[in-house]
């Protein structure tokens, strides 16, 4: 009988222990306290506005706060490099843009698409061309004329100097046959500061996607003259592209994707993409992209990989094309 006890004691005291360690394991599973999402662009952006409704809906499926935070500066070098640089431990995640292609090529930064792990790819734009909604010009041939007519005289924006909507401008003036230093760049902390700056007439042109620019076009206080993508947008359908408005074949999108620094374990990733994934299909997030005109895609992981590798080389071929490399 005694041993009979003992046994069970002994038994209990293990299945005990057992029980804890499970305990401990269960606790230790991520997240287990908030995520910070970093954005590295200002507030009022489409990049802001896009990763503000990932983080809310992010912690519906990960059962854990998601703080959004702005980190601007530096033509999003602040903000790329608080992601790349955050330990790889699933808590500091980030937005990251087209300009992971651009800033190395312009010798801002070493950081690249290799310094960060992909997650998905969940959106890409084309650029459009803006004016003030009293500006004289009613399409990009015009814009293009005047600009050959008075190189010097017009300034555009829409972003630091030598980022994407920077490259927009260049790309479309080389196209053109025009010097892109005929048209001076005015850096701005992202799209929504360029926009009002050029309601305010401080610049003549923004080059920056439609989408970005809507809520000022619904004001009245801004036009979309084109954008340079291969056809119009479902949510701006009288906007011709660049093609159709001046007979030029430049191309820019703009893009956005969830990311970590280098190294995230696998353990975060195999939660993290299947819950991103459930965020993106979700009838609010697409009813959210699809009311602001957001272009959706979706390439998780590998795809997400090549989609920034193919990037990367093809601004780099630009850029060089430009003068905007270094």
């Amino acid at each position: 009988m005694l041993r009979r006890r003992t046994f069970g004691r002994v038994a209990g005291m293990i299945l005990g222990g057992f029980a804890l360690l499970a305990a401990g394991a269960a606790q230790a599973e991520w997240p287990e306290r908030p995520i910070t999402l970093i954005v590295p662009w200002g507030a009022g952006g489409g990049t802001d506005a896009t990763g503000r409704m990932i983080g809310s809906l992010l912690e519906k499926e990960l059962g854990q706060p998601v703080n959004v935070v702005n980190r601007t500066g530096g033509s999003g070098v602040v903000g790329h490099s608080a992601i790349a640089n955050a330990k790889p431990d699933g808590y500091t995640l980030g937005v990251i843009t087209v300009e992971v292609g651009m800033m190395h090529w312009a010798g801002l930064t070493d950081l690249d698409h290799m310094s960060y792990t992909p997650i998905a790819l969940y959106n890409a734009d084309p650029a459009g061309l803006q004016v003030r909604a009293d500006s004289p010009y009613q399409s990009a041939a015009e814009v293009i004329d005047a600009i050959k007519a008075n190189p010097g005289k017009y300034k555009g924006s829409g972003t630091g100097q030598g980022g994407i909507w920077h490259l927009a401008l260049a790309g479309m003036l080389n196209d053109a046959g025009i010097e892109p230093a005929a048209v001076p760049w005015v850096p701005s902390k992202g799209a929504a500061a360029g926009l009002q700056e050029l309601a305010a007439g401080g610049v003549d042109f923004v080059t920056c996607s439609v989408v970005e620019a809507a809520a000022l076009i619904d004001a009245g206080k801004v036009r979309s003259l084109a954008i340079m993508g291969d056809e119009r947008l479902g949510a701006f359908p009288d906007v011709p592209t660049l093609k159709e408005s001046a007979d030029l074949d430049w191309k820019l999108a703009a893009w956005r994707g969830l990311a970590g620094p280098k190294g995230l374990p696998e353990e975060v990733t195999g939660k993290l993409v299947p819950a991103f994934e459930k965020v993106w299909k979700s009838a609010e997030f697409q009813k959210f992209m699809e009311d602001r005109g957001f272009g959706l895609v979706w390439k998780p992981e590998a795809e997400f990989a090549t989609w920034m590798s193919e990037s990367d080389a093809g601004l780099g071929s630009v850029m060089k094309a430009v003068g905007l490399a270094k």
